[in-house]
């Protein structure tokens, strides 16, 4: 029996022995740059020709790497080899500048330019013993054919030299090459071998096969193995590898593939390395194909691309300017509401300073809120930005901060246009202000009764056109805000949409959602009051039905929130004696909002104000009354 046993595994050792010497043969006869290191401090245990070519005959077998090539002190290839040994996660660098001493003088090191793996390489029970290098160069491709070429005539003659070594360094080969055996079928990157012109699949390392769990591989020919890759690129990129001997190299490359026998393909995502193999005669034979999956990493930034997208269509679709400041104050985010206000694309605000677009004046208007916000703070507030001459606008600005693990790294800014709403105020108040101006003229005319009834007659009319153009006015001005709001409320709710479905709501992202809803609230209720008050005249002969003082006063107080809070204003109600004012309710509120307003605004800078608000009513007599402490 123990005969027999030996008869069948003789053939499968002769196999892997084999399979060892033509492994061997790949990694001394390729073009590529390889070696092994062993150890924490990465021993140099194999070299291959074209890698000892990289310094000459400077030794390296046998010598750590910092020891072997100082000259690599202060560049980035230490560092990446203690984390590919400390991690076991591969590592791929494309076009990495390395210096080197090829010619060992001392005095001057090349500049060239290298694509490179690391991978870790793990014992049986998969401790990490140290890493295997694969690497190729592409200073220039011309240069790289020529070296290529003089590379194949050394490795010629190496190989020829080989052949009439002792019978000792002969064994010590085959143990070289079984050791390395186990280093290519253990690596963690996808590899595989195809051979000849049909590029039959002669070896498959179980990574790569792990990409295919349901499917046959080894020995059979691409296409016949994995015939959706017909229509792919593919088979003309392998073809021109084999036949020219180039080395092709590539990125996020998308193919229709089926993991399984049988299923529909899907889309997957692969870089990878094509590397021509050669025999012993320096003739092309195979590909050696270096792949890995990269079909999650490839998704993961295509979502984000799309949900960025996403993004800056809705933020460039609100009318409301939208950016983002870093800590020394450049645009790193403007959406196209922007270009309304200055004369730069959204695009060419980035990287530029505030100062910069909004000029110095503007800039010292709001520079103590910005500072307040880098520094971690939520500021609110309105200003008057001239921010050039003929051009000057009242806004409203929100800066949220952008702070992320204890650290502030910029502030986001919310930036509305209130011009028609100030604009619209102040045209009432000088209405108001030419209103009292009358009355008291008509007073004064009272002793003629004639010249006053008809100087009271020329009032009136003046008051007529007043009034007609107010409500003109005030028509226009909510018609024309009315849609924009709207437009704003919409687009909100798709916004709010979009960063839930991304999955990108933050905390600092719902709060500011929360203060645009509101806002639009507040700036819907006062559209509606504003195109009331063109009815006031037709009114004036209704039924007016009393109106609540309570919710009223609630109300102005979340509209009056920002000056209450900077003024640090106080307002107190007493127990009103008439809960329902006989008045309508938009009237009301007209009144109130201006006594409130007016007993903040001219509060005295010594003190904050402290404002008493109160209502009482004797017999048929309302009187609503609003003290401060001026």
């Amino acid at each position: 029996m123990k005969h027999q046993e030996r008869g069948r595994q003789a053939p499968q050792a002769q196999q892997a022995h084999l399979q060892a010497d033509d492994i061997y043969g790949i990694f001394m006869q390729s073009a590529a740059l390889m070696c092994v290191f062993y150890g924490p401090t990465h021993v140099f245990k194999f070299v291959n020709p074209p890698y000892q070519a990289l310094v000459g005959d400077r030794p390296l077998l046998g010598k750590h790497i910092a020891e072997a090539m100082p000259e690599l002190a202060g560049q980035p290839i230490f560092d990446l080899l203690d984390r590919v040994y400390r991690t076991g996660e591969p590592f791929h660098a494309p076009e990495m500048l390395v210096r080197l001493d090829h010619v060992n003088s001392g005095d001057s090191l090349g500049e060239n330019y290298y694509n490179f793996v690391y991978q870790a390489l793990r014992d049986p029970s998969g401790q990490i013993t140290g890493i295997l290098v694969f690497a190729y160069e592409v200073t220039a491709q011309v240069q790289a054919r020529q070296r290529e070429q003089q590379l194949n005539r050394v490795l010629e003659e190496q190989v020829r030299q080989r052949t009439r070594e002792t019978e000792e360094a002969r064994q010590e080969a085959v143990r070289e090459r079984e050791h390395l055996e186990r280093v290519f079928m253990q690596a963690p990157g996808a590899i595989c071998i195809l051979e000849g012109p049909l590029l039959v699949y002669r070896l498959v390392n179980p990574t790569y096969q792990q990409i295919f769990p349901g499917r046959t591989l080894l020995d059979k020919p691409l296409l016949e193995a994995l015939p959706e890759l017909t229509q792919s690129q593919v088979p003309e990129i392998l073809a021109r590898v084999y036949r020219t001997g180039e080395t092709y190299v590539n990125a996020e490359l998308p193919l229709l593939l089926a993991r399984h026998e049988g299923d529909a393909p899907d889309q997957m995502y692969f870089s990878f390395t094509y590397q021509a193999r050669r025999n012993g005669l320096g003739e092309v034979d195979g590909v050696l194909v270096f792949a890995h999956e990269v079909t999650e990493q490839a998704r993961g930034r295509q979502a984000a691309e799309d949900s960025a997208r996403q993004l800056r269509m809705v933020t460039d679709a609100l009318p409301v300017l939208i950016g983002y400041l870093d800590q020394q104050e450049t645009y790193r985010f403007a959406n196209k509401a922007y270009e309304s206000w200055f004369p730069l694309k959204s695009g060419e605000l980035l990287g530029r300073r505030v100062t910069d677009v909004v000029g110095e004046q503007a800039y010292g208007k709001v520079k103590e809120y910005l500072h307040r916000a880098l520094a971690g703070e939520r500021v609110d507030f309105e200003a008057t930005m001239p921010y050039r001459e003929g051009f000057t606008r009242h806004i409203r600005t929100s800066y949220v901060p952008d702070e992320r693990d204890g650290e502030v790294l910029g502030c986001y800014t919310l930036v509305t246009d209130v011009t028609a709403q100030v604009e619209a105020h102040r045209k009432l108040q000088e209405s108001d202000q030419r209103n009292q101006s009358l009355a008291r003229e008509l007073q004064e005319s009272n002793g003629s009764l004639v010249e006053s009834n008809a100087k009271l007659g020329r009032l009136n009319d003046q008051l007529r056109h007043i009034n007609a153009d107010l409500d003109n006015f005030i028509y226009a001005a909510s018609h024309d805000l009315r849609n924009p709001i709207l437009n704003i409320e919409g687009l909100l709710g798709v916004l709010e949409e979009n960063l839930a479905s991304a999955g990108q709501g933050t905390k600092d992202t719902h709060r500011v959602m929360g203060m645009l809803r509101g806002a639009v609230g507040r700036f819907k209720q006062t559209i509606g009051q504003l195109a009331e008050v063109t009815k006031l005249q037709k009114e004036s002969a209704e039924v007016v039905r009393p109106a609540e003082l309570a919710p009223i006063i609630s109300g102005l107080e979340l509209d009056l929130a920002f000056d209450i809070q900077r003024s640090g204003a106080r307002i107190e109600v007493e127990e009103p004696g008439c809960p329902n004012f006989p008045l309508s309710e938009k009237n009301l509120r007209s009144i109130v909002y201006n006594l409130l307003s007016n007993a903040i605004k001219y509060r005295s800078p010594e003190r904050p104000p402290h404002i008493r608000l109160g209502c009482r009513r004797d017999r048929d007599i309302w009187t609503l009354s609003v003290r401060d402490n001026l």
